[in-house]
């Protein structure tokens, strides 16, 4: 039975700076870092490893202290939740602030809570910090470790007591990285050496969609969980919050993210909103399915299409999910029929997006979710023989052969596949030329019948087939 993989959680007041560690940690800039206290809302998890051992980390709301949000009741449970799951805890305080009251309360419910905890004073680089860090000693916590997450400034150093405490070694892990550096690029070479302990075979998922449709409602029924917050106040998720379910032996990688607002309302949105919406195209590029989540009783938007626009652009599996179906399958039995052609008429680019009727409330047909993703995602990687494909050209073409605006008849050569997710295709012709988008529109819609390309994208190219040299060889470039 494979071995659970240790959870490290922080926690501390709001604005002291656990957003900050937490990407300096995993090389990701996954947790919004801003000014305004009580910024982060769900708990974020990221897989981290240091000097062969690897563990989960976990960033949550700030407990206690002052907050400027209104959520910020549903934020202490939520971090609550996480102290009580944690294998270790991280306590992190503002060693500007010095020792306030909200430290001590927290720094008692850790205690009760019965779990080892690492005391780790942040911003010690502020001169305002000098003097203020001893009165730290007194919560009676230990070990205590000063550092600076901005700067890496003792976080090796706070790895190293977090390990200790974990003591679960992988073999083949053992790079240490240099956490002085910047943790803004995903693509630094640092971050390249990282071995991610959750790197097997997964789906990727991200659920997205205008604020306030059912986003995070969908995600916690999927993983039967409380993961994610829900409240009836749009804008609630903040964060793009992954989780990793195992489902019929099938792994995915749920990300919730946060709600799409037009363009120019994420204007007035603050900073924080433009960061989470930019956090939501973000996943759509890094998955492998879409969950399009619509309102069922509005229907299908102008900014659900643009949002759909985003993933199909991005070559991505689509799935429309129509949420808070419980509240309108009482329209009558021709209101399904209507509400689909609706959606259709206003994603047209979508036709090839399965569209599901849910409730995330009542959990109807919710299951079908998952298995309608898992098909897409199996789709999206499969590969047509080329004799196959061949074949299926001749035939389709013989009855309806493409025609060029400047010759009265083209002809199809041959045909390949060229890549997959999505399946992307290369028709060989004996003219140079494209087909008119009707044409090819037809071609498409024809592979995806043939061979089942249920709610993917696929992509299609054109080309004239290179001619023989004299021997018989393809022409190559001139010798300089």
């Amino acid at each position: 039975m494979p071995r659970k993989t240790p959870s490290v959680v922080l926690v501390g007041r709001p604005n002291v700076g656990k957003s900050t560690l937490f990407n300096k940690i995993t090389g990701h800039r996954r947790a919004i870092v801003a000014p305004v206290a009580g910024t982060t809302r769900d708990s974020l998890a990221r897989p981290a490893v240091w000097q062969g051992t690897s563990f989960q980390l976990f960033d949550t709301g700030g407990l206690y202290g002052a907050s400027e949000d209104p959520l910020h009741e549903l934020v202490v449970e939520q971090g609550k939740r996480a102290i009580v799951g944690a294998d270790l805890l991280v306590f992190v305080v503002d060693g500007r602030d010095g020792l306030v009251s909200g430290d001590q309360t927290i720094a008692r419910e850790l205690r009760e809570a019965d779990r080892p905890v690492v005391l780790a004073i942040n911003k010690i680089d502020d001169k305002r910090a000098r003097h203020a860090t001893m009165d730290f000693y007194s919560l009676g916590i230990e070990p205590v470790v000063e550092i600076s997450a901005e700067h890496g400034r003792g976080v090796g150093d706070l790895l190293d007591e977090i390990v200790k405490r974990i003591g679960i070694r992988d073999s083949g892990f053992g790079i240490r990285r240099d956490l002085g550096t910047s943790a803004d690029s995903e693509d630094s070479e640092n971050e390249s050496q990282i071995p991610n302990p959750e790197s097997r075979q997964e789906t990727a998922i991200a659920i997205v969609g205008r604020p306030n449709v059912g986003k995070s409602s969908l995600v916690n029924r999927l993983l039967g969980a409380e993961r994610v917050m829900v409240s009836e106040m749009p804008g609630t998720t903040r964060d793009a919050i992954d989780t990793v379910l195992t489902w019929h032996k099938r792994r995915f990688r749920i990300v919730d993210t946060a709600g799409m607002r037009r363009p120019g309302r994420v204007h007035t949105g603050g900073a924080v909103e433009l960061v989470s919406v930019a956090g939501a195209k973000r996943a759509i590029f890094e998955a492998d399915v879409v969950a399009l989540v619509i309102d069922a009783r509005e229907g299908a938007m102008d900014h659900d299409a643009a949002i759909g626009g985003e993933a199909d652009k991005a070559g991505r599996g689509v799935i429309i999910v129509a949420n808070k179906w419980d509240l309108v399958k009482a329209e009558g039995p021709d209101f399904s029929k209507k509400f689909d052609d609706e959606v259709r008429r206003h994603m047209r680019f979508l036709d090839y997006a399965p569209i599901l009727h849910i409730s995330a409330l009542t959990g109807e047909r919710a299951p079908k979710v998952l298995e309608t993703i898992d098909r897409i995602a199996e789709t999206r990687r499969k590969r047509i023989p080329t004799p196959a494909l061949n074949t299926f050209v001749e035939a389709v073409t013989a009855a309806n052969p493409p025609v060029s605006p400047g010759r009265k008849h083209v002809r199809i050569l041959y045909a390949a596949q060229i890549g997959v997710a999505p399946p992307s295709f290369v028709f060989f012709t004996n003219v140079a030329t494209t087909f008119h988008f009707s044409y090819q529109r037809f071609l498409i819609n024809k592979l995806r019948e043939e061979f089942g390309f249920v709610g993917t994208p696929i992509r299609l190219q054109v080309r004239r087939r290179q001619k023989k040299g004299p021997r018989g060889a393809r022409n190559a470039p001139k010798e300089r």
